[in-house]
């Protein structure tokens, strides 16, 4: 019989020296800028939605018209951006503050439809619209049905 051979690439290292190399491939980030940037890059996509709101209200839509069309064009505006290649640009300046989650959201699923379009409209396109949005749905969904559920037995 013959032996066999660890065919495994990855050298044998201890959990320590691990964490070490992991330390060195990760700069620390830098907070002191990354946050108010995060801070001031959200609060005006939420000084935007609320532009829109007053905007859409004095062309005379209703209120819950005004409020569907805010989330209609910061979601449009998010996906437009991203096609055309502005959101990641705009995402590495501002950080955590493009998160606001409706046009984070807008970007987690055109993003990889973006990235699998070369494979055709549904295998590729819609496939992969909600690769990354998906869980965060069925999540979402399966939230709100525990928690009407909850409101409705205890009224």
């Amino acid at each position: 019989m013959q032996k066999q051979k660890n065919h495994s690439s990855a050298p044998n290292i201890t959990p320590k020296e691990y964490g070490e190399l992991a330390k060195k491939a990760s700069p620390p980030s830098p907070s002191f800028k990354t946050i108010p940037l995060a801070f001031l890059f959200g609060g005006s996509i939420c000084c935007l939605g609320e532009a829109l709101a007053n905007l859409y209200l004095a062309m005379g839509f209703p209120e819950p018209d005004a409020r569907g069309l805010v989330s209609i064009t910061l979601i449009g505006t998010s996906a437009l951006l991203t096609a055309l290649g502005f959101y990641d640009d705009i995402a590495k300046l501002a950080g955590a503050g493009t998160l606001v989650p409706i046009t984070g959201f807008a970007n987690s699923v055109v993003s990889p439809a973006l990235e699998f379009k070369s494979e055709g409209f549904i295998a590729g396109l819609g496939g992969k619209m909600f690769v990354i949005a998906g869980p965060v749905l069925v999540y979402g969904i399966n939230a709100a049905a525990v928690y009407g559920l909850v409101l409705w037995i205890f009224g």
